[in-house]
């Protein structure tokens, strides 16, 4: 799937934060990934903004990390998203 500009925004962001967590906790990636239930190749693809993280996947970085990710939601970027208008 083709990310618009304001996707890979969002993605690069979130990666960042995640990306920032891990290292506070002076974790690799193979340590949070086996925290998470994942391969390490899959918390390398969401910290370089490649991977559009299903909500579940959020929940159980968010419990590993002890990181609520507040600041990272709602992220604003550039071409925000705009609500169709009801006919």
């Amino acid at each position: 799937m083709a990310y618009s500009s304001y996707d890979k925004a969002i993605l690069s962001q979130f990666g960042a934060r995640v990306r920032e967590a891990r290292l506070s906790r002076e974790w690799s990636q193979e340590e949070l990934a086996d925290q998470v239930g994942v391969h390490r190749t899959y918390i390398g693809g969401v910290e370089r903004g490649e991977r559009n993280v299903a909500l579940l996947i959020i929940n159980q970085l968010s419990v590993a990390l002890e990181d609520s990710f507040d600041d990272v939601f709602p992220i604003n970027a550039p071409g925000r998203y705009k609500p169709k208008k009801k006919r």
